[in-house]
Formats: C-alpha cells, sequence, structure tokens
C-alpha cells in the first residue's frame, strides 16, 4: 500500500465544515466577541458552516462575512485547519473541519449585518478589533485555542503572507 493512502478505517466522518476568517484591519485583527448567558465571553473568528448552495470555502466565508460584518475582503489565502470531534443534534458523530483564511477587510458596514446571528441572536454577538500582537491576542480568549497558539506563533509569517512575501 502506497505510503500517502490511509485505510478508510484510518479516516472519520466530516459531518461540518466551516470557512472561518483571519481578517486583518491594518494592524488589528477583527474578532468576534461571543457573550452567552452562564458562559465566560470568548472571541472567535468571523466565518461558519458551509452550506450546500456554497460554490466552494472561498464562497462560504465570502456569504459568512457579509452576514457577519457586512463586509468584503480581498487577498484571501489558506492559513490553517482545525479539526475536532464533533456530535450533530442528530446525534451522528464525526469531526468538524474548520478551514481559516487569511484577508484583507476591505469594507464593513455592521448596519448591513443579517442572518441568524442577527435575526435570532443566542447571546451577543459585538464586533472589535484586537491589536495583532502577541499581547493583543493575550488579551482575550480566542477559540478555538488550537488557532490562538497557531496566530502566536506565525504572526511575522501571517502578515508577510497577507503582504505576498
Amino acid at each position: 500500500m502506497p505510503q500517502d493512502t490511509l485505510p478508510s478505517s484510518a479516516t472519520r466522518p466530516v459531518i461540518k465544515r466551516t470557512a472561518r476568517g483571519i481578517i486583518l484591519d491594518g494592524d488589528r485583527l477583527i474578532l468576534i466577541k461571543r457573550t452567552k448567558p452562564g458562559i465566560a465571553p470568548y472571541w472567535v473568528t468571523p466565518g461558519g458552516g458551509v452550506e450546500e448552495e456554497d460554490s466552494g470555502l472561498v464562497a462560504a466565508l465570502e456569504r459568512e462575512i457579509d452576514e457577519e460584518l457586512g463586509g468584503k475582503v480581498s487577498s484571501v489565502v489558506p492559513a490553517f485547519v482545525d479539526t475536532t470531534e464533533h456530535i450533530e443534534d442528530d446525534g451522528s458523530h464525526g469531526v468538524k473541519v474548520q478551514y481559516f483564511f487569511l484577508c484583507h477587510l476591505d469594507s464593513m458596514d455592521l448596519d448591513r449585518r443579517h442572518g441568524p446571528e442577527v435575526e435570532d441572536p443566542h447571546g451577543q454577538y459585538e464586533v472589535v478589533r484586537v491589536p495583532f500582537t502577541r499581547v493583543g491576542l493575550a488579551s482575550v480568549e480566542i477559540v478555538p485555542l488550537t488557532l490562538r497558539h497557531y496566530l502566536d506563533a506565525n504572526i511575522e509569517g501571517l502578515l508577510g503572507l497577507l503582504r505576498g512575501e
């Protein structure tokens, strides 16, 4: 058997895919502060589930950015993948794969936000800008933790990637 081929028993079914943006606005990272009753606040990158009507991951990302920020992005570059165990509401087991894309914020109009986070929020969604520095990243609880560690370890490389270096 070739080394790059894994037996099917080694793979887990992907039951959820998301596209999320590591969105830089100058020297600041755009995050969403999530506040839910009974849970400590946490910060996430804008984005969400890939829908059947999305033509691909980048299309899903652009739709989610429009919904959550009323925004547009450019210079979209794949940056990080996070895979975790996941159980759907119907009880099916598998993994959730989150695809993170580095991008530049072109525009944002919070009055244009729409979609479930705005129309039927479960808690609060506050758009915030955090300095894209180690101190800035340490000032918030970014989830998933794997992303927080990745960002902290790769600030310089991500900035260079966005500049096309």
